[in-house]
């Protein structure tokens, strides 16, 4: 019965399903995925960036690679941040290579 009736609609030139009725599962997975994995990523992006323009010189950070610094100075042409991970050791770091912020 059900596939005499999907042949007689494909026989009149009609989408079997209903049109926007077929595309609504897809709508719903995309708008799941949405709210799920991508709007939270690009606010971690957006905080992260935030956190990137506010580094001062004093401030403790950890790198990506998990380097523990203290930022003694810039290089702002070149995006780079200049870390003193030990007495008369200093080191440069892409800033985006910086992780996170210690707190004091």
């Amino acid at each position: 019965m059900l596939w005499e009736s999907i042949a007689w609609a494909a026989e009149e030139g009609k989408p079997a399903g209903g049109g926007l009725g077929a595309f609504l599962p897809l709508i719903l997975i995309f708008l799941v995925m949405y709210l799920l994995l991508i709007r939270p990523q690009q606010k971690r992006q957006k905080e992260h960036q935030r956190m990137l323009e506010s580094l001062e010189k004093g401030d403790r950070v950890v790198t990506s690679g998990g380097i523990h610094g203290q930022i003694v100075g810039f290089k702002e042409r070149e995006g780079i941040v200049v870390l003193k991970v030990a007495d008369n050791v200093k080191i440069e770091v892409s800033r985006s290579a910086i992780a996170r912020k210690l707190e004091r």
